[in-house]
């Protein structure tokens, strides 16, 4: 029974649909009726379909004659590949499942596909669309349920048959394929619930017909009978299609299954209906969901590969079959594989919003450095060396999809490292700092300034301005993941709340409130404020009002400078007014963490380091935990995490120095707000990095105006001073002023205030200075047998 709030939210939400909405959701409400109707009368399956329309269909990734090359092919150089295919099949003989994160799942001398073995929950056999596939209590985790049904275990059992032609797997194969078809009468269960699910495993099934096609161990009807299935399927995903309520990386999946029965069972009368609405949604929706910037819109990881997927595959299908491909599917398909191939730089992809767990081709590779194979398909068909240099090493999808030719065009081609310069993805509100001490040293430190995801922000998290650092291949700050969709505990409430992400949490609430699995009441969108990045610097300020729906509205407004090879600082500045509860969280990768004045020390469980050094202006406890997080769907484990909280009236500012190798390993210093300063004009925040070596002074002016500080004065907005041992400067930043002078001496002076200035002193018999154009009056006076730097350009606004 709805209770009074839900009806008032279905009244709401109406009030928001369009009259196209309105329509479409009214005939399937009608149409899912009607077809449970014919089902009591014994008329739901069809009796189209028949065995020419697979043989006669379209071409396939691989022709039957190039079968046995492909599986040369893999024996000879991918042979760990073709042992874990082998060993899989051995396991799903024995219905033990690897399903998303759990492993070797046993579902039993019989299995039961409307159950979730994982939690021990079975949904009801019931109209599809009365199953309440998000209740935990009556069906369990109905992700669990699904990655079963999309029956990609059976393709596993398909190519073990063919790489050992042990007949056992082929038969398996079989028993459960018409078994599956006796459990589930349309449309009966919760395996119709979902129309991506349903072309998923249309997929499975069109990829076992194409491994097996012309094997003696097909029985004789089976085509016919594979024929009237992907017929049922096909009807159900074109009647029931997410256009309005799942329009993202389901509708792009479900497009994907019409126009792959479509094309590939050209004989059945629906075929060229299937194949053109498939193809028309792939087309409009990779352009519809895709940013300018190439990064997917639902403000995800996984789910920019998911649609990276489904867009390289059926690309290469309608090739495959004379389709022509237009040059903006293309040109999205690549901005998409460069996105990754940027993220790529440190060796190790950020995560974003949920991890859904699942893969289009291989569902074992669903760990995070498995994110990176587009790439190695992209390589091959856009010919980039970048993208080859970011993934490595060969797959055996690139195997299936491009054939051994395509495998000896990949290790033809050359391998072209690109720059991993610092980059902004302004659309989606992700500003990559990228750092390199060495050619075997890089780092990477990513910020999420962007929406919080498209539409509800179904897959989003409350992560606005949180950051995720990788160095040199391995996770060091991490984001949480996701671990699940559905459990007794509600764990999904802390695996997206902001409490498990490196950014600010307010009185123990998140940015934005959960109003369900995959909905928030308000959203907490990042925006952007400043994003300058030079040769040794990058320069961020965000912020966010995801907490401006409190009694005593909160701003938190966060300031990143990163020098290059080095280190960031992170300043959050918490504005409004009240006493609150703040936490500034750093969430590390499995390893451990170790107290140390002023901070906490990292070290992975491969020996990497990081010091995390923290600096406030209120008294402030610092406390070492664990908590979790999930690297994979299904699973979780505790790692560490660094927490600093304070009660304190606002404004608070909290500021945090992240300071990787080899920095930390020869020469730690202290990080400190100066005691003694000097103020003239308006007030500016000062901070004091000290080693043996010298000094590091970074200002901020919250205000416009001229300031004096201990022995600098500017009126820059942002201004870094590095000194060394002698007190004398050997480098500065500027950023948004136009003059800097220390202890007294005018370095740096114009006319018009900079967006940005640098400088950096280096030994030459003669000075080098490089003018800002049109800005500089007074050039940086240096003594000679020093190199001078000066870029910048000027703020004209």
């Amino acid at each position: 029974m709805l209770t009074n709030h839900k009806w008032i939210g279905r009244c709401q939400r109406l009030t928001e649909m369009g009259r196209d909405e309105i329509f479409v959701r009214t005939r399937q409400a009608f149409a899912k009726r009607f077809d449970f109707m014919l089902c009591r009368v014994g008329l739901s399956t069809p009796q189209d379909g028949g065995a020419n329309a697979l043989q006669h269909g379209g071409r396939f990734f691989f022709q039957k004659d190039e079968l046995p090359g492909i599986l040369s092919t893999i024996w000879k150089q991918l042979p760990e590949t073709a042992e874990q295919i082998v060993e899989r099949a051995e396991r799903i003989c024995r219905h033990r499942f690897d399903l998303l994160g759990y492993q070797q799942v046993n579902y039993g001398p019989e299995i039961n596909w409307h159950s979730d073995a994982v939690h021990g929950k079975r949904a009801p056999l019931v109209p599809w669309f009365r199953v309440p596939y998000l209740d935990f209590d009556q069906v369990g985790d109905s992700k669990v349920t699904w990655e079963l049904n999309r029956h990609q275990h059976l393709v596993t059992l398909a190519k073990a048959y063919r790489l050992t032609e042990k007949e056992q797997y082929a038969e398996e194969l079989f028993e459960q394929w018409y078994h599956w078809q006796e459990q589930n009468p349309y449309p009966m269960g919760i395996n119709w619930a979902s129309s991506l699910e349903v072309a998923f495993r249309s997929l499975s099934w069109l990829w076992v017909w194409h491994l097996l096609e012309g094997c003696s161990v097909l029985a004789e009807e089976f085509a016919a009978d594979l024929s009237r299935a992907l017929v049922l399927h096909a009807r159900h995903i074109e009647k029931y299609l997410s256009t309005y309520s799942s329009p993202d990386t389901q509708l792009i999946g479900e497009g994907v299954g019409l126009f792959f029965v479509g094309i590939l069972n050209s004989g059945l009368p629906s075929a060229a209906r299937w194949k053109e609405c498939g193809w028309k949604i792939l087309l409009r929706e990779a352009q519809r969901q895709v940013r300018q910037d190439g990064m997917h819109f639902e403000q995800s990881m996984y789910c920019h590969t998911y649609a990276l997927d489904f867009f390289l595959h059926s690309r290469i299908l309608a090739t495959l079959n004379g389709i022509t491909v237009p040059e903006s599917f293309d040109q999205t398909i690549k901005r998409m594989l460069e996105v990754t191939s940027k993220y790529a730089a440190a060796g190790y992809l950020p995560r974003f919003g949920d991890d859904d767990g699942g893969r289009v081709f291989d569902p074992s590779r669903n760990q995070q450095t498995h994110l990176l194979d587009p790439l190695i398909t992209g390589s091959v068909l856009y010919k980039r060396p970048d993208f080859k240099a970011a993934a490595s090493l060969a797959t055996e999808e690139l195997l299936w999809l491009l054939g051994p030719e395509g495998m000896r065009q990949f290790s033809e081609l050359p391998t072209l490292k690109s720059e991993s310069n610092s980059f902004a993805l302004e659309s989606s509100g992700t500003f990559v700092m990228n750092s390199s001490a060495g050619p075997s040293s890089s780092y990477q430190l990513v910020i999420d300034a962007g929406p919080q995801g498209a539409g509800r922000s179904g897959h989003g998290h409350a992560d606005a301005l949180s950051v995720q650092l990788a160095g040199n291949g391995k996770p060091l700050l991490i984001d949480p993941g996701t671990f699940t969709y559905a459990d007794p505990g509600n764990q999904r409430k802390w695996f997206r709340g902001t409490g498990a992400h490196n950014t600010i949490r307010v009185d123990n609430l998140s940015q934005a409130v959960p109003a369900g699995p995959f909905e928030w009441r308000g959203k907490a969108d990042g925006k952007l404020d400043s994003w300058i990045t030079g040769k040794t610097f990058d320069f961020f300020v965000g912020s966010h009002t995801g907490y401006s729906w409190l009694s005593s509205p909160v701003r938190h407004r966060r300031y990143v400078f990163h020098l290059k090879s080095r280190f960031w600082v992170i300043r959050d500045v918490l504005e409004g007014t009240g006493l609150h509860k703040l936490e500034a969280s750093w969430h590390f990768a499995p390893g451990s963490l170790h107290t140390i004045p002023g901070g906490s020390m990292f070290i992975s469980d491969d020996l990497a380091l990081l010091a995390v050094l923290f600096a406030a202006e209120s008294s402030c406890r610092m406390d070492v935990l664990e908590e979790w997080y999930s690297p994979v769907y299904g699973k979780k484990e505790l790692s560490p995490t660094f927490r600093v909280t304070t009660f304190a009236p606002l404004p608070v500012e909290f500021t945090t120095m992240l300071i990787p190798d080899p920095e930390v390993a020869t020469h730690l210093g202290s990080f400190r707000r100066p005691t003694e300063a000097e103020h003239r004009g308006v007030p500016v925040k000062a901070l004091q990095y000290s080693t043996a070596s010298g000094e590091d002074h970074f200002f901020f002016a919250d205000k416009p105006g001229n300031w004096h500080m201990g022995k600098c004065a500017s009126n820059a907005r942002f201004l870094y001073c590095s000194t060394d041992s002698n007190k004398t400067v050997r480098q500065f930043v500027i950023c948004d002023g136009s003059y800097f002078a220390f202890n007294g001496s005018r370095l740096f002076d114009t006319s018009l205030p900079v967006k940005q200035s640098e400088w950096i002193r280096g030994a030459s018999e003669q000075p080098l200075s490089l003018p800002l154009e049109g800005a500089a009056e007074h050039e940086p006076a240096p003594t000679m047998n020093e190199q001078v730097h000066l870029l910048g350009e000027v703020n004209k606004t």
